[in-house]
Formats: structure tokens, sequence, C-alpha cells
């Protein structure tokens, strides 16, 4: 892919095990930070500083003081801005590297309580049940409303193996829930994928990591390979997707996208960064779906908007997160970072996602979650396997009966697979034409 200008870049929307969204490092000028300082109201925020060291009731610790001070300076700008302290900087790297301690869940605030953003696969928080949109109220009976994102992170934050009890306000349901958690060490595969059936292939990704793009290619050959090199069609599964690394996103999206702009930012002194197509499409056009929904955010919202505005691939579910802020990591002197919000991405007809999200092309009922497999069917399937003498033919039959009964249980995944196989009759290959 072709970058017009270069960037310092870390990630941008991402999923720690618990914790804010990671980034995308757009650097501004230092020039642009030697702006003229508001000498009287640093006089003010002195002086309030040394009547808190004299007057306070309690002596107060120096720099927890002054960490406090520039937490609430972030945390007045938005809610993807805040301090990171040498704990939470390390564990925001470790997090890019798909293996750290915690929940696995992705979470941002909302109206003072901390929200999720979405649970990653098979972890404490997915195997618990909590799903996008959840507000968390109290964490092992202490209400969190109003406490700092960090402060939170912190509390649900252990070592793996010991517990942690949450209450969560769902909308729809009557009263709170009772959740209980045991952490554990999160060890995301970001990739999976396997073969729907002859000449239609799955791939999911749960977030974006550093190697996402390679491990998207490779995944995307191997099924080529099982296809004899005739893969009719594919369904990107980005659902509960939180984001993660710009770079990723912008491979995997170059990886079926011939030509043109992909994805790029604009921060306030006009500094536009613009990630372009390297010119080779892996699938050679062959039609895509991509599966989404509400807790798709960040930088799998930039995937599914550079494939929808390429008309690259049709895009299936409810609409997403809408995550569309960049956030840099700038590194202090001390160990500690600033999480600062510095630019907005578009996708590449000029859209802006943020607090909007993608609309998908082919709007499916979120509630629509699960299709009970046929009694009849089963039986035909069992009927059939008995008439069979090999043990090699009644091997074949329970893994196609296995494939159906995870296909069949997935209300959109199953209609992917039906629009994908309406293409395959009409024999549509041209990537422009979805």
């Amino acid at each position: 892919m072709q970058f017009r200008k270069s960037v310092t870049a870390l990630c941008l929307g991402v999923a720690l095990g618990v914790s804010g969204t990671m980034t995308q490092g757009v650097w501004a000028d230092r020039s642009q930070a030697q702006a003229e300082l508001p000498l009287e109201q640093l006089r003010a925020f002195t002086e309030v500083y040394t009547r808190i060291k004299r007057d306070y009731v309690d002596e107060v610790d120096d720099k927890e003081l002054l960490d406090a001070a520039v937490r609430g300076m972030l945390s007045s700008l938005d809610p993807h801005s805040s301090f990171m302290d040498e704990q939470g900087y390390q564990n925001m790297r470790s997090g890019t590297r798909g293996e750290f301690g915690g929940l696995g869940i992705e979470v941002g605030t909302e109206d003072g309580y901390v929200k999720v953003i979405a649970p990653i696969d098979d972890t404490p928080a997915y195997r618990a049940g909590l799903k996008a949109g959840d507000l968390i109220l109290t964490l092992d009976g202490k209400s969190i409303k109003g406490m700092e994102l960090s402060e939170a992170i912190k509390l649900m934050r252990g070592e793996p193996g010991t517990s942690i009890d949450m209450t969560i306000r769902r909308q729809g349901a009557d009263a709170p829930i009772a959740v209980t958690l045991k952490r554990d060490v999160i060890q995301v595969q970001s990739v999976r994928a396997r073969m729907l059936e002859p000449g239609v292939g799955y791939v999911r990704i749960s977030q974006f990591q550093r190697r996402t793009g390679e491990q998207v290619r490779s995944a995307v050959e191997k099924l080529k390979a099982e296809a004899n090199g005739n893969l009719e069609g594919l369904v990107l599964d980005m659902r509960n997707n939180p984001g993660g690394v710009l770079r990723a996103a912008v491979e995997v999206s170059d990886a079926f996208i011939t030509e043109g702009r992909i994805v790029y930012t604009q921060g306030r002194m006009n500094n536009e960064v613009v990630f372009d197509a390297s010119g080779k499409d892996m699938i050679d056009g062959a039609p895509i779906v991509v599966l989404v929904n509400e807790g798709s955010a960040s930088a799998s919202e930039i995937v599914a908007g550079a494939l929808q505005d390429h008309k690259r691939a049709v895009v299936m579910g409810s609409t997403t997160f809408g995550k569309g802020s960049v956030q840099s990591i700038l590194p202090l002197n001390d160990g500690t970072a600033l999480k600062l919000t510095t630019a907005r991405y578009y996708t590449p007809s000029g859209r802006s996602i943020h607090s909007k999200g993608i609309m998908p092309d082919m709007p499916v009922n979120k509630d629509l979650q699960v299709v009970q497999a046929d009694s009849d069917g089963d039986q035909a399937r069992l009927q059939e396997a008995e008439l069979r003498s090999t043990r090699d033919a009644q091997a074949n039959e329970k893994k196609s009966a296995d494939r159906d009964d995870w296909i069949g249980s997935d209300y959109v995944l199953y209609e992917a697979l039906n629009f994908l196989r309406g293409m395959q009759t009409f024999g549509a290959r041209d990537g422009n034409s979805i």
C-alpha cells in the first residue's frame, strides 16, 4: 500500500484486556506545541495546588496530585483521551502483541459509567455473556459512576484466576444484571478461517493486531488452496471487533481493493494522512460479504467503510459503533503516556463515521441470532449416513452435518452464505458490481 505522508504510528481503536481504545499516532510539529502559555490561568493553578498542599486535611503526595490534575484535563476533552500510568502504558503495548492479562473486554465511557464496546472472542467477558452497549454500574459492590476510566480498569485487572463481580445495565433489561468473571491471561487469536462450503470461505477477525494483515493474507491463501485456486466467495466476519492497529486495518482492506483510497485522517491543523491501495486483489473480484454489528468499532469500521465505498463488498448486519476518532499515544519521559484525540478518520468517499457508524447495505435485525436446526433435515442426514457402508463416508457425513449446524446456529452468517450462493448462481465476479 502507498502512504502519501510518513506517519509515526502505533494504533487506532483497540481492544485490551480491559482498557480504553488504542490508537494511531499522528504527531504535530513541535512548533505547534510552543503556543503562548496562559500565564494567568497557570498562576491560578499554582495557587490551587499550593492551597491543597498547605490546607487539605490530609497530606497529599505531589505525584498523585499532579497525575490527578492531568487526568482531569484529559477526561474533560472526550471519552477517548486519557492519561496512562506506567502500568497502563505497558498494558496497552502488550495488547497490540495479542497476549495480556485481564477480562477480554474493550471499554469506553458514557454518562459517567464504563461502557462495553465489545467483548473479545473466547475470553472471560465473552463467556460471561457481556454485550456491546452494556454499562458497568458496580465492581465488587463498589459504584464506579464518575470514576476515571483508568481507575476502573485498575479495579478490573488482577491476577489470572481471581474473580470480580460486576453489575451491568443492559438496554431492554428490566433490572441490572449481576455477572461474575474470572480473570485470565488473554491470548487473542485475531484471525480464524474455514470453508463454509466448496468455493466459499470464511475469515473471522476478532481484533486488529500488528500481524493481523499478514494473518488474513495467509488465511485467504489457504482457503484458495483448499478451493483448488478458485475461491468463489468470502465472508469477512468483524462482528464485535472493537478495533486495533490502524496499519493492520489498511493491510486487510488492501488485500481486496485494487486502487484508490482506503482511509484518510484529518486533524485540526490540516495534517491529512492518506492510505492508498497497492493494486492487487487476492481473490480476483470474487464477491465478499462483510458482517458487522454494534460491537464493530474503529479499525473494523475502516475496513467495512473502505470495502463499502469501493463497492467491493456488501456490508451485512447492524449499524456499527461509530468510533471514528484517532488517538495518538504520546510517551512521556517518566514512563507514562498521554492518549490524546488528534484527528478523525474518513472513508474513501469522505464519510466521517464518528458517532454515526457504518450503515449496512443489508440490515439484519440484531435480535435474530439463532436459527433452530430443522429436525427433519437432521433425520434425513442420519438416514443417509446409515445407508453408507464405509467409515470414511460416515465421517464425511458427520463433518457436513457439523458444518450445517454451525452455520444454521448463526442467522446472519446463514443469510450471508445464501447471498453468496445467489451471487455464484448469477456468475457475478466483477468486484465493482456488488
